[in-house]
């Protein structure tokens, strides 16, 4: 059959149509490009699931360094420490993955250091050429027993006699002692013991050092005011007045002894005295377990000691006391990295106001003698009318004014980094208020009844030497 010109005509130009609507015509290209994609997201997603692989495995490990590490950096650890972290993986199955295990330890620290790797066949990765992830671990922990400085501020005040709380403590006391002061500590840990009532007994050698005019040789209560729970430190040149002695109760038993009273607001005994930078347990213990609850309770006369005690300037009566020789530089500086500066905070009540004697019924030694005899209330009360009763006493501050001066002493500790730990030991809510505000932050404050106490200071006295990860 033959075409004539003018269907091939026809035909070439149904061609060109043809030809140019191609070209133009755009239907399939997403799909092509979603195709693309998909693969691309595929992709993607394998390499994402070979990296999920990659990190489980690292995390699981990691958990097993960190473990193996710690148990063997304790110093309680009896163990050889390499062996405890190889022993550590070969029980996960991991015996292969330790590339190596170094320790290094001394006199008062352990640490040891694991590096562990192993590799993992990639189920999508190999796809771009990558066959393996190497899974990498490493961990160091350490335990060390810098040295520390620990006040241990007590409350001996007269509620202490209720539901066995002084006997509590004594216990809880002697736990911590024991768990703080060990062989591999000496000459590292020093404790002073700062037990309190109404007022603190610094004892004769500690007030000697101090700016006082002695007014009196019954007992050594340092008075101070307002402004000196603002700063840290304990002046040994600052003018500061000596503790009126006196009972502010409202029974007497009768003896007309000079120093007869049998609950001064100021304690007397020898046993009560602070005892400075001490690293003797018999001795701490010994003397703890003497304590009697007397008198009303000022917290934060206890603390201003307890800070004052670990301040550098301290260190000017320090030498002058005789302690263990080794200690004649405490407390060190602030700026010290060495040394860890702590306080043990406890009481079981609230701070109450705070009463003195006139200064024109406290002016000479006849006036002493006859308050070292009769306690304060009694004697208002039998002797004096009680409109007059205002005129022989003031309130030298309030509750409230004691809870401000305490939150002002705990505030400029922390300022010195000295590490507070707190325990309010069978208090209100109010009391644990006010005990909470002082510690070093909320993990450092404990509320406890009974024998938890004992747990309380145990649960420190991990703290103390505490064992920690470094890398």
């Amino acid at each position: 059959m033959k075409f004539g010109n003018d269907a091939l005509r026809q035909m070439a130009q149904r061609n060109r149509t043809t030809r140019r609507r191609f070209v133009r015509e755009e239907d399939g290209t997403v799909t092509i490009f979603a195709c693309f994609m998909i693969l691309c997201m595929l992709m993607i997603g394998g390499i994402g699931v070979d990296l999920m692989r990659h990190e489980m495995e690292r995390a699981r490990i990691q958990g097993i360094a960190d473990r193996a590490v710690l148990a063997a950096a304790d110093l309680d650890q009896t163990l050889d420490p390499e062996t405890v972290v190889r022993d550590y993986f070969a029980k996960a199955g991991m015996s292969d993955f330790v590339s190596g295990v170094t320790v290094t330890e001394g006199l008062n620290f352990r640490t040891v250091k694991v590096d562990a790797t192993t590799t993992m066949n990639t189920q999508f990765m190999n796809m771009v050429g990558v066959d393996t992830l190497t899974i990498p671990a490493a961990s160091t922990a350490e335990e060390k027993v810098n040295k520390v400085e620990i006040s241990m501020v007590l409350d001996i005040s007269g509620s202490m006699s209720r539901n066995g709380r002084m006997e509590n403590l004594k216990d809880a006391a002697g736990v911590f002692i024991d768990t703080v002061l060990k062989s591999e500590t000496q000459n590292l840990i020093s404790i002073s013991v700062v037990p309190y009532t109404a007022q603190v007994n610094a004892g004769r050698d500690i007030f000697d050092e101090l700016n006082i005019v002695r007014d009196h040789t019954y007992s050594y209560c340092v008075d101070f005011e307002e402004d000196d729970f603002d700063t840290a430190e304990i002046s040994t040149t600052k003018a500061y007045l000596h503790m009126q002695h006196f009972d502010s109760g409202y029974s007497w038993n009768g003896s007309r002894n000079e120093g007869a009273i049998s609950n001064p607001g100021c304690p007397k005994r020898d046993f009560e005295e602070i005892i400075a930078f001490s690293q003797n347990p018999t001795f701490l213990k010994s003397q703890i377990n003497q304590y009697q609850p007397r008198a009303n309770t000022s917290i934060h006369l206890g603390m201003k000691w307890g800070v004052g005690m670990l301040d550098p300037d301290f260190n000017e009566i320090t030498k002058e006391l005789g302690v263990d020789a080794v200690f004649n530089d405490r407390p060190s500086a602030y700026n010290d990295i060495e040394t860890l500066k702590t306080i043990i905070l406890m009481t079981d009540g609230e701070n109450v106001n705070t009463v003195r004697i006139d200064d024109s019924y406290y002016a000479n030694y006849n006036h002493r003698r006859h308050w070292s005899i009769y306690p304060l209330g009694w004697y208002l009360n039998n002797y004096v009318y009680s409109s007059s009763h205002s005129n022989w006493r003031y309130t030298k501050y309030t509750s409230g004014q004691a809870n401000t001066m305490l939150s002002n002493i705990c505030a400029a500790a922390r300022a010195e980094n000295i590490v507070i730990w707190s325990i309010g030991f069978e208090v209100s809510n109010n009391g644990a208020d006010v005990m909470r505000d002082c510690a070093s932050s909320p993990s450092h404050f404990f509320r406890v009844e009974g024998v938890e106490i004992s747990k309380a200071f145990s649960a420190i006295a991990r703290q103390i030497n505490q064992l920690r990860l470094i890398q």
